[in-house]
């Protein structure tokens, strides 16, 4: 293999790590807590996108319970995010691990 090959092979797997990055905001995933008391959507791109809260979670005597159920959905739906992501950097590095590349 010959340095022009290997660059252009670079800079082709550099285009598809743009491609996989600009995609990421479209990826989204939802996570419950609390039997579905509180959902959570977040994107690819690891940003919380909606929060929705039942009426019956929300009880004034109780606010830690809905405050461990929110951050738990959040958690939740950040890693299922961060593993989207991560899933799409694998396809376009073709499986190729490279570090410091996935969150």
């Amino acid at each position: 293999m010959d340095m022009n090959q290997i660059m252009q092979q670079a800079r082709q797997m550099q285009a598809q790590l743009a491609a996989t990055q600009d995609k990421l905001p479209d990826i989204t995933v939802t996570a419950s807590a609390g039997g579905g008391a509180v959902k959570v959507t977040a994107s690819a791109d690891m940003q919380v996108t909606d929060i929705k809260i039942a009426p019956e979670a929300v009880d004034p005597e109780d606010v830690d319970l809905l405050q461990d159920m929110i951050l738990a959905a959040v958690n939740d739906a950040l890693k299922a995010a961060g593993d989207a992501a991560n899933q799409q950097f694998s396809a376009a590095t073709g499986g190729l691990n490279v570090p410091g590349l996935f969150r």
